[in-house]
């Protein structure tokens, strides 16, 4: 799959039918990753949230979800269809956030990542250190727990 098509535009709230269909094919319900709407809601209504659409042939293959505080800001969520991963949709919203970033003065952008998800190389390829790790923070479907990684990389 080629990206050489693919758009990347600052979504809003007339954007959750293509957030709540993006996250519904993307996360497994095993860890209970998605959002509701009304926590969608909820935080795109918070100053310093911004929401970025990935879309790729008229279709939206992805999105980023990021709060910024200061000069830190937290990569909430990033979701790519599982038709469109590993071809570069992820990487480009990962930039497009760090871009965003760097030119509204944060110097650094963390995010947490559950051990073993297979987004993590993504995440260290594009910068991303290992700063933190809770112990068992997830519960799988099948009973397993699971750590939380915290990364952090620089925005400029």
């Amino acid at each position: 799959m080629s990206t050489a098509a693919l758009e990347l535009r600052e979504g809003d709230i007339r954007d959750l039918d293509r957030v709540d269909r993006v996250m519904a094919q993307a996360f497994d319900p095993r860890w209970g990753e998605a959002w509701t709407r009304n926590q969608m809601i909820g935080i795109l209504a918070v100053p310093g949230v911004w929401l970025t659409i990935a879309e790729l042939g008229g279709r939206t293959a992805g999105f980023a979800l990021t709060r910024g505080v200061l000069d830190e800001a937290e990569l909430l969520l990033l979701a790519v269809v599982p038709e469109m991963r590993r071809g570069g949709v992820g990487a480009a919203l990962l930039r497009s956030v760090i871009a965003d970033c760097a030119s509204r003065g944060i110097a650094s952008l963390h995010l947490e990542v559950r051990d073993g998800n297979d987004a993590i190389k993504l995440y260290r390829n594009s910068g991303f250190s290992k700063v933190g790790e809770r112990r068992d923070y997830y519960r799988g479907a099948d009973g397993h727990n699971y750590s939380a990684l915290t990364l952090r990389r620089a925005t400029r």
